[in-house]
């Protein structure tokens, strides 16, 4: 009986929110990829239990698992989680993606991070009682904007249903961006995929290939499952998410089974 794999590569549906969710679908199946994680703003409002559903339905039909549900729930602000969660259950995903507020780690001040704090408790009982769990956006503008105050965060909030996402700080060098997700390393459950120049412009994901490489043998020797999910492509084109996907799944195949 084999083994299934520590890290499965996916696809962000926010790459794409200007196709329909069957475009969708057939783009990631296409591309050998093995989750979707969709997106709340485009193609599954959580008001719509049915269209949730239905893509839940399309995802597994395709032979794909709908990896988790993204929201733009910011923690600290928002405070009405039911309809959320609902959704997700619907959709089959087992872990809503939200965020850490809405003010930098490094201008919050102490009832900022608490009110962080209390609404990241709150949804994680909630979730935890549908079983699912919370994935923190690693992000700049809240509170999970560096590994440090991410670390930290977590240590407060101190709930095992909460964790955090990773992806590679906007300007960070190789070195400085592998240490920060070495802090994280034993907490991340999803990582965002992508390659961004210093100008911010999306580049193909081989571009960096020696960071991924890095990252994808680090998330591959703890041996914990992991979506590596690509976020954004060139000019939104999906002929270059495809090229992309074949680079992702080159880098978690070495990762998985290097040479000896």
């Amino acid at each position: 009986m084999t083994q299934p794999t520590p890290l499965r590569p996916g696809l962000c549906s926010v790459t794409f929110r200007a196709l329909p969710v069957p475009t969708v679908v057939e783009l990631a199946a296409a591309a050998g990829l093995a989750v979707i994680e969709w997106g709340s703003d485009v193609h599954v409002p959580a008001h719509d239990l049915a269209g949730a559903r239905e893509t839940g339905r399309r995802t597994a039909d395709a032979g794909l698992t709908a990896g988790s549900y993204g929201t733009y729930i910011h923690l600290g602000r928002d405070h009405e989680f039911g309809q959320t969660i609902a959704a997700a259950v619907a959709l089959g995903a087992p872990r809503i993606r939200v965020w850490a507020g809405t003010v930098a780690s490094a201008s919050a001040t102490a009832a900022e991070r608490a009110a962080v704090v209390a609404g990241a408790r709150a949804l994680a009982a909630q979730a935890e009682d549908a079983g699912l769990v919370v994935g923190l956006e690693f992000h700049d503008g809240g509170l999970t904007d560096t590994a440090e105050s991410t670390l930290a965060l977590l240590a407060e909030i101190d709930r095992p249903a909460v964790r955090p996402y990773w992806q590679p700080p906007p300007g960070s060098a190789d070195p400085e961006t592998l240490a920060g997700l070495d802090l994280l390393l034993p907490h991340v459950v999803a990582v965002h995929a992508y390659s961004l120049s210093p100008d911010a412009r999306w580049l193909p994901l081989d571009a960096r290939r020696e960071l991924w490489a890095a990252v994808a043998a680090r998330l591959a020797a703890r041996g914990l499952p992991t979506d590596v999910l690509l976020e954004f492509v060139r000019d939104d084109d999906p002929r270059r998410f495809a090229e992309d996907a074949q680079a992702l799944h080159a880098i978690l195949g070495t990762a998985l089974h290097p040479k000896s």
